[in-house]
C-alpha cells in the first residue's frame, strides 16, 4: 500500500470497551500542494471552568463548565468551522486557544510548542502568529482612536517597523480588505458595521499571522454584507495561506468556508468531520436536528420531502450537566447506557468522528438497550408539504396552496401517514427556523 493511499484510509483499532474504532484521516485543506500539511494547532483535554463565588468570604460554591474536555487538531492552510447552540462554549474555546483566557486543564500546542500556561512575556512572540477577529465590530474597536491607530497597534506592541513605515503599511492593509486608504484618520463611528468588521480583519492581518480565530465574524451583519466578508476571508486565505478557526451560528456560512466542521454541545465536541461527510450523512442526533433546520434555497427541491426536527426543552445548565451523554435529555434515541456512560469521540468512518452510543447512519456502538421514557417525547418531527401549484388548474390552485401551508406534527418514532395512493405523505422543501446553531 502506498503512503499516499494509507493517509486516506482509516486505521482500525479497539477501544477500552472492545469496540472497533478507526483513527480519523484528515482531508487535505483546499488549495493544498501535495502531502499532508503539518499540524499547526493541537488541543488535548481542554477545559475551562468559571468558579461561582458565594457568601461574605467568597467561597467557591460550584463552577460553570463552559468547556469540559475537547480534543482536536488544525492543520496548516485548512479552515475548521465550529457550530453549536448559544452557550455551548464556542467563544470560550476560541479565547482559550488564543490564550486570552487561562485554561483550567488540558494543553494547547502551537507548532509543537506547549503554550498552555505561558505568561504575558512568554506569549508575546506567539501573538504575531495567532490573531483573533472578535464577534462585535461595534465594541471591539476603541471609539477614541483613529483607524490608523487601531490597525497600527500590533506594530507598536510588537515593536515591528514595517518597510515604508507604519502609515504606509496600514493604508495597504485597508486596501487589502476593501477600504479606502484615505480613511486612515477617521474614527470607528464613521463606518458601517460591515466596514468596522473589515477594520477588525485588517488589524488581525497586520503581522501576517499563521492562525486566525474568527468569533462569529458575520453574525452582526446583514446578509449582503455577510457575503462580502465571507468572500473576503476566502480570498485572503488563498492569497496569504492563512489557517482559520471560524466560530459561527449560520450553518450555511460554515459549510461555505470550512474544510472540516466541529459540532459542540454543552462544552463538548459531539461530532467532527469534513464538511461534505457531515452535511451528507450526519451521525450524531444533535447534528441531524441542527441540519434539519437549515433552509435550502433550491427551486428544484420543490415538492421534495424533508423533515424538521424540533427539540423539546432547553439546553441543560453547564453548572450541573447531565451524567453520561449530555444530549440524552433531549435525544430520541437515548437508552440506559446514554444516561450513565459518556460516549468517547471516536472515528467510525474515515475522517468522521462522533461521540454517540447510537449514531445515525452507522451501526450502534451499544446494542440491546431499551429506550428511556424521556426519549419517546424528546422531539417532534414537523412535515410541511410544499407542492408546486404553477401548473395546477386555477380552481385547484387554492386548496393545494392551503394544504401546503399546514404543517403536520408527529412524534419522531411514528411513521408518516399513508396517502390515498398508499405512499407516505409528501414532506416540505424546507422549514424555517429550528434549534439555533
Amino acid at each position: 500500500m502506498s503512503a499516499d493511499k494509507s493517509e486516506d484510509e482509516a486505521v482500525t483499532s479497539q477501544d477500552e470497551g472492545g469496540r472497533a474504532t478507526a483513527t480519523a484521516a484528515v482531508p487535505a485543506p483546499r488549495g493544498g500542494k501535495g502531502g499532508t500539511p503539518e499540524v499547526l494547532l493541537r488541543v488535548k483535554g481542554l477545559q475551562k471552568h468559571f468558579p461561582i463565588k458565594k457568601g461574605l468570604l467568597q467561597r467557591t460554591a460550584g463552577a460553570v463548565r463552559a468547556v469540559d474536555g475537547i480534543d482536536f487538531e488544525v492543520r496548516a492552510g485548512e479552515t475548521l468551522g465550529v457550530v453549536g447552540e448559544s452557550g455551548c462554549g464556542k467563544s470560550t474555546m476560541g479565547r482559550l486557544i488564543t490564550r486570552l483566557l487561562e485554561p483550567t486543564a488540558g494543553t494547547v500546542e502551537f507548532e509543537g510548542t506547549d503554550i498552555t500556561h505561558l505568561g504575558v512575556g512568554g506569549m508575546r512572540p506567539f501573538r504575531r502568529d495567532m490573531q483573533m477577529i472578535f464577534q462585535d465590530p461595534y465594541s471591539s474597536l476603541n471609539p477614541r482612536h483613529t483607524i490608523g491607530t487601531i490597525v497600527g497597534a500590533p506594530f507598536r506592541l510588537q515593536k515591528v517597523e514595517p518597510e515604508g513605515g507604519v502609515r504606509k503599511e496600514v493604508q495597504r492593509l485597508l486596501e487589502v480588505v476593501g477600504l479606502n486608504p484615505e480613511h486612515y484618520n477617521r474614527y470607528p463611528h464613521e463606518f458601517s458595521g460591515g466596514q468596522r468588521q473589515r477594520i477588525g480583519i485588517a488589524r488581525a492581518l497586520a503581522l501576517n499571522p499563521k492562525l486566525v480565530v474568527a468569533d462569529e465574524p458575520v453574525s452582526a451583519l446583514d446578509v449582503s454584507i455577510q457575503a462580502q466578508v465571507v468572500n473576503l476571508l476566502d480570498d485572503l486565505q488563498d492569497e496569504l495561506g492563512l489557517t482559520y478557526v471560524i466560530i459561527a451560528h449560520d450553518l450555511s456560512v460554515v459549510r461555505h468556508v470550512s474544510d472540516r466542521i466541529a459540532v459542540m454541545y454543552l462544552g463538548k465536541i459531539v461530532e467532527l468531520a469534513d464538511r461534505d461527510s457531515l452535511y451528507r450523512a450526519p451521525m450524531h442526533p444533535y447534528t441531524k436536528a441542527l441540519l434539519s433546520a437549515v433552509p435550502i434555497p433550491d427551486p428544484r427541491r420543490r415538492g421534495a420531502k424533508s423533515e424538521r426536527i424540533l427539540l423539546k426543552g432547553d439546553v441543560p445548565s453547564p453548572i450541573s450537566p447531565p451524567t453520561g451523554c449530555r444530549f440524552h435529555t433531549r435525544c430520541w434515541k437515548a437508552t440506559d447506557v446514554c444516561a450513565t456512560q459518556e460516549p468517547p469521540l471516536v472515528a467510525l468512518r474515515t475522517g468522521h468522528q462522533v461521540a454517540c452510543h447510537h449514531p445515525e447512519n452507522a451501526q450502534d456502538q451499544v446494542e440491546g438497550e431499551s429506550l428511556l421514557a424521556i426519549a419517546r417525547d424528546a422531539v417532534d418531527v414537523v412535515e410541511l408539504t410544499a407542492k408546486s401549484v404553477e401548473n395546477a388548474a386555477p380552481e385547484a390552485a387554492e386548496p393545494v396552496a392551503a394544504a401546503a401551508a399546514e404543517p403536520a406534527v408527529r412524534p419522531v418514532d411514528e411513521p408518516p401517514a399513508a396517502g390515498p395512493s398508499g405512499d407516505a405523505t409528501d414532506g416540505a422543501a424546507d422549514a424555517g427556523e429550528g434549534p439555533k446553531g
